[in-house]
């Protein structure tokens, strides 16, 4: 095989790999800037009520509205994808986000225009839901469809890396102006941030369009022509693989929410801990979530994606226990390690998942398929359990174990539906056997 222009055949798959985690880091920087923003500035500058509460909950709406952008953004770009390649349609979504959280930090607030100001904040925030959307799919499928065969688990997992790595990039950059006096940071100190995803999507671009496209896409649609509309077929004959594909990511995307984002306002309104030391804490934890999604990813590969996610989504039912025995203590260390527990647990599925749901369809409607899976899952699991903690937080104040049941019954949901997956793949393998030997 000759060299090419992007750098040989043999570099594409690691090049690949380290583009989908470049590509998704910024995404993830940019949508989790968003959250801190919307917990600790959005509220006052652009829904001023006089009534905190009020004002936080506009501001967390328009976090949900992102969320709920999510599986349409997925739509579209799994059928540009599935039609016109990955490559085409992940450099969309990197600029679509790119154009969003930057608009972002230029916005006037709503002392200077208004109404307008929330309108605004709130379009541009659909543009961050469907440029995350549509991103997922491509960053994982390029990933895993450059892989040889034997690393498509572990090469997969790198797209997941983002999010840890987007986490630890957003919480250092407002770090950073957080120690601003207060009315700095609301009048222009909580704009750099945003500002500057400018300087990362020129990075990730230029990262991106060194990558060919994906061989097997390639190859697929040299054989035969793109399906018109691949989400029509995917809904008419993987219906039921779809939906268990979305119930398998439960605890690796809601466990993700319930920990970074829920957690942080039980500890802080609940037991009355300093946000900043939470803060600190969950920071020490994206970087335990790091490697241990690179260690999920190598160890899959070895054992089966399949044994690995049961173990993981087992183990995750019984992690929020020690998790918010160690967090009422309040000490430092007891913190990290509560909530280390649960996310090491629930980050594992999260990094493997990329990898199986790859397998789990045809590579004509894949793009698709595994977008509409993750960001339904997304919209439904990331969107809703930070509001469902919060509302159990309020029925039973002051109670932990009905926080704990909760989290353990999603993780429940992920094992069942990815015990029928197991059983979906047997028997369709069965068939196909059979069908041969005919």
């Amino acid at each position: 095989m000759h060299s090419n222009a992007h750098g040989g055949p043999a570099r594409q798959p690691g090049r690949a790999a380290f583009a989908a985690f470049i590509g998704t880091t910024i995404e993830w920087y940019d949508f989790y800037i968003y959250a801190t923003a919307s917990a600790l500035v959005f509220g006052k500058l652009f829904f001023p009520s006089g009534d905190v509460f009020y004002s936080t909950l506009a501001s967390f709406g328009t976090f949900a509205v992102g969320f709920f952008a999510r599986p349409f953004g997925g739509l579209v770009f799994g059928h540009l994808g599935d039609r016109v390649g990955r490559k085409k349609a992940l450099v969309a979504t990197l600029a679509i986000m790119g154009v969003g959280t930057v608009g972002i930090g230029f916005l006037p607030t709503y002392a200077t225009a208004g109404a307008l100001a929330p309108a605004l904040l709130v379009l541009l925030r659909v543009a961050q839901g469907i440029a995350i959307g549509g991103e997922w799919g491509g960053a994982v499928l390029m990933a895993g469809e450059h892989a040889p065969q034997g690393k498509r688990t572990f090469l997969a997992s790198f797209a997941q890396l983002g999010s840890p790595a987007g986490l630890i990039l957003a919480l250092l950059a407002f770090r950073t102006v957080g120690h601003l006096p207060r009315e700095t940071l609301l009048d222009w100190g909580w704009r750099v941030p945003f500002m500057a995803s400018a300087l990362l999507l020129v990075v990730g671009v230029f990262i991106r369009a060194r990558v060919a496209e994906s061989p097997e896409f390639t190859a697929y649609s040299e054989r035969q022509k793109p399906a018109r509309l691949p989400v029509v077929d995917v809904l008419r004959n993987a219906w039921p693989t779809v939906l268990l594909c979305l119930g398998a990511n439960v605890i690796g995307v809601a466990g993700a929410w319930f920990v970074n984002t829920f957690m942080l306002s039980f500890t802080t309104e609940t037991l009355g801990l300093e946000r900043a030391l939470v803060l600190d804490c969950l920071f020490v934890v994206a970087f335990i979530q790091l490697f241990t999604q690179l260690a999920s990813g190598w160890i899959a590969q070895r054992v089966g994606a399949n044994r690995f996610l049961a173990w993981a989504a087992g183990l995750a039912m019984l992690s929020p226990y020690p998790m918010f025995v160690l967090v009422s203590t309040g000490r430092p260390v007891a913190i990290v390690v509560g909530i280390a527990i649960a996310v090491m647990c629930m980050s594992s599925s999260y990094a493997v998942m990329a990898g199986l749901m790859t397998d789990a369809f045809d590579v004509g409607v894949r793009y698709s398929a595994i977008s509409l899976s993750y960001q339904s899952c997304a919209a439904l699991a990331g969107g809703l359990t930070p509001l469902i903690g919060t509302v159990l937080a309020h029925a039973w104040p002051g109670q932990w174990w009905p926080l704990a049941l909760f989290y353990s019954s999603l993780a429940a949901v992920s094992l069942v539906c990815l015990l029928g997956l197991q059983r979906r793949r047997v028997h369709t393998r069965a068939a196909a056997t059979m069908a041969m030997m005919e």
